[in-house]
């Protein structure tokens, strides 16, 4: 698409914060006006508009497809972001340890343990941890408290937990961008623990270095999104 816009604006309004292009309010792919809960992420993805060129390129806005997904499918049917992130729980990516080498090994018990570790302490259940190919089963009670998480976030946190969980396969991980205990690049390490391990062994491949650098983005534009959600107006 083509931009067909001169200038874009953020303001305060009742029911929450808008974007105007040439004066109109921004809409979402769906059509729903974007309402946004904080002025700090209006103008964040109103810069995003308006760093656009001649043409509109959607995956250059990373915020404003955040906030389109929340309006317009999350707000509308949250069931689907909360069973993804309930899956992922029973298939954690920190649950499953390598046998060898011990190298590896050593580094998933220094860098993972300590977020299972955390996540215990922060919601109450522990993780079971196996190694190797064994499937390993998770604690019954797992379940119910993953879905009253998810049911005590409203639509924007849980957005960003469903792509940070989805992004990383483990909701350890996304639940600790979510509160904080990660960053984006500490996110990034631990999800890819494994994969630079064998980068660092058998040498760089450039599909892969892509892909990692893309992770990265989308981990970083969760955090800023979170981040903008926790501005005061």
């Amino acid at each position: 698409m083509k931009r067909f816009y001169k200038l874009v604006t953020a303001e305060q309004a009742d029911d929450g914060a808008i974007i105007r292009l040439d004066g109109r309010v921004l809409k979402t792919p769906a059509k729903a006006e974007m309402r946004l809960p904080t002025l700090a992420l209006a103008e964040a993805i109103a810069g995003e508009w308006q760093a656009q060129q001649v043409e509109i390129r959607p995956q250059s806005m990373p915020l404003m497809q955040l906030a389109a997904t929340s309006i317009d499918r999350v707000m509308i049917d949250p069931a689907f972001a909360r069973t993804d992130v309930v899956r992922y729980g029973g298939t954690d990516l920190l649950s499953y340890r390598a046998d060898e080498p011990a190298v590896l090994a050593e580094r998933q018990a220094a860098e993972w343990q300590p977020l299972l570790d955390w996540f215990r302490d922060r919601y109450d259940v522990q993780m079971n941890v196996t190694s190797g190919i064994i499937a390993v089963t998770q604690p019954a009670e797992l379940t119910p408290r993953l879905e009253r998480v998810c049911d005590g976030l409203d639509a924007w946190r849980l957005t960003a937990l469903h792509g940070a969980t989805t992004n990383t396969g483990s909701v350890v991980i996304g639940l600790a961008l979510l509160d904080g205990r990660l960053d984006a690049d500490g996110a990034h390490r631990a999800a890819l623990l494994d994969e630079l391990y064998q980068a660092e062994r058998w040498g760089e491949d450039a599909e892969a270095v892509a892909r990692r650098t893309g992770l990265l983005a989308d981990l970083q534009a969760t955090a800023q999104f979170l981040a903008l959600l926790r501005a005061r107006n």
